[in-house]
């Protein structure tokens, strides 16, 4: 037996970002907390994820513009979504689920509910830095969407104005105008249509903060037991009584099922399904050239590609593409080509594009895009859900983490 309950005692599965935040934001309201992950923290999805912070300018991955761009999506030998058919009945709910979403109505509740997430967890995260000082590259030199055609960049000013109704500081700015906020852009400029220029956007290194947020928790009492499988959840009819694992039975008075898209099968042993499908993205990162002006400095979103560029120190991390490929983690060749290749046609002299570090990681995406947090019908009252964030986990976290608490602590008193 690994540990017996305490008062207020919580166990979190999962030591991504996601799971990590949970902690984090369960220690300092008091409770006594244990991680449990297979691996170690950040290890997966978390590990080189693309960076951006984007708590101002989110763009639903369901939106009604997906139909008319499906046809060159799921045909084109470049395309940055890719599907692989396969005889899963779970592969063919979340997409029929997913473009039933793809409508301007669900969008529109869609972003208005991930702002609202986004500024909480922005909140939640600089008062843990404020915290503990973590040394994870972070900058807050804004972000750039760039949009190669006219029709694109006048759909991302309706998405603008929404946003900016929301709270969101945004501007549409044009080719100049861009360059002037980022010199590194002067080769990528007469292909610029038009950019959203969101000047609050932040990026970090999510390994350095994940690892950076172990070292604090354990500072605090955190007890982790890391390099060992959660094989099973265990319930007494009414509540979750422990998680059986690789290392014996782990038991607490509430749990948090952080695992991304390891959620899935666990809460499908106790009868619960969840509309979680794994997205796989890649990123490549590479080192940033020397001369300040040919490195990006502010984070950049090609749209038409759906690539991120973000500096990290004295790298560059380029991460995109969205696989509907199973839980097949393996990094293909022709994708991190891809990715190299953007950078260089971007951004020609920001680096040597030699990459330092290849990754392919699942990211847990629901059919709206809204994340799955809190207690569910037909769960045990004290198991809470935290995933499904797709790829704005790193964004989310801390949002999500403090959404846990009410439904925790009514969790207390059933």
């Amino acid at each position: 037996m690994i540990q017996g309950p305490s008062p207020r005692s919580v166990a979190v599965l999962g030591a991504g970002i996601v799971g990590l935040a949970s902690a984090w934001e369960l220690v300092q309201q008091g409770y006594d907390v244990t991680v449990v992950d297979r691996a170690t923290s950040g290890a997966g999805t978390s590990r080189a994820n693309g960076a951006q912070l984007s708590y101002s300018y989110v763009q639903p991955l369901a939106d009604a513009s997906i139909w008319r761009q499906l046809p060159k999506l799921l045909l084109a030998s470049d395309s940055p979504l890719k599907l692989r058919i396969q005889a899963d009945p779970a592969q063919w709910a979340w997409g029929l689920q997913f473009l039933a979403a793809c409508r301007d109505d669900v969008s529109r509740r869609t972003t208005e509910a991930l702002l609202a997430l986004a500024a909480h967890s922005r909140t939640g995260f600089d008062a843990m830095m404020a915290q503990t000082g973590l040394d994870c590259d972070f900058s807050a030199t804004g972000k750039l969407v760039l949009y190669a055609d006219a029709a694109a960049f006048a759909g991302a000013q309706r998405q603008m104005l929404l946003q900016r109704a929301l709270g969101s500081v945004q501007h549409a700015v044009t080719a100049a105008q861009c360059l002037a906020i980022e010199p590194a852009l002067e080769a990528q400029a007469p292909r610029i249509a038009g950019a959203i220029h969101t000047p609050s956007e932040c990026a970090a290194d999510c390994f350095k903060v994940c690892e950076g947020l172990e070292a604090s928790l354990r500072v605090q009492g955190v007890r982790f037991i890391l390099d060992t499988e959660i094989t099973g959840l265990v319930t007494d009819g009414v509540r979750l009584r422990a998680a059986q694992s690789t290392a014996g039975a782990i038991e607490a008075d509430a749990f948090v099922l952080a695992m991304a898209t390891g959620s899935v099968p666990l809460a499908r042993g106790l009868g619960v399904r969840l509309p979680v499908y794994p997205l796989k993205g890649y990123s490549v990162t590479v080192r940033a050239a020397a001369k300040h002006a040919w490195a990006p400095q502010v984070s950049v979103t090609d749209a038409a590609r759906k690539i991120v560029f973000a500096r990290l120190g004295d790298r560059l991390r380029i991460a995109g593409m969205a696989e509907l490929v199973g839980n097949d983690a393996s990094i293909k060749d022709a994708r991190i080509a891809t990715l190299l290749a953007a950078g260089r046609d971007v951004f020609p002299r920001a680096s040597d594009y030699i990459a330092v570090d290849r990754w392919a990681g699942l990211r847990p995406a629901t059919p709206t895009g809204l994340p799955i947090v809190g207690t569910l019908p037909n769960a045990p009252a004290n198991l809470l859900f935290n995933t499904g964030h797709g790829a704005l986990g790193f964004t989310l976290a801390f949002g999500t983490a403090q959404a846990l608490l009410a439904p925790l602590r009514a969790a207390g008193r059933a």
